[in-house]
């Protein structure tokens, strides 16, 4: 988004350029590649959606879930440093505590292959 000129705290474009992402999704899964969705999908309900628009396509669907600790993420996002204005670890533990994280139920609506890594 920043590429684009885009602030990425600019939830409305965010959603714009998702949607984007998602057709162009649908044309490569059409075409039989894979692809790999990394936009934050924080609630199931982003995830079903997804993983059922792939499924009528006739794709396989992988979950691959990766929790780190706060403040490794924290260290990640500072070393990155592209967020302005900076992130801050309240803004980490706040959106950790907004994220629907998979139950095993939901993971169970994947195809084999998914993966999930957690702290040690």
């Amino acid at each position: 988004m920043t590429a684009l000129g885009i602030n990425l705290w600019d939830s409305e474009a965010r959603g714009r350029v998702e949607s984007l992402q998602w057709e162009l999704t649908q044309d490569l899964l059409v075409l039989g590649q894979s692809v790999v969705i990394e936009w934050g999908t924080w609630a199931r309900s982003e995830r079903d959606t997804l993983r059922t628009g792939a499924r009528a396509l006739g794709a396989r669907v992988e979950l691959h879930f990766l929790e780190e600790p706060l403040d490794v993420l924290l260290d990640r996002v500072r070393t990155r440093g592209r967020e302005l204005p900076p992130i801050h670890l309240e803004q980490i533990e706040k959106w950790s505590a907004q994220f629907e994280r998979p139950t095993v139920e939901e993971k169970a609506l994947f195809d084999p292959g998914s993966v999930e890594h957690e702290e040690a």
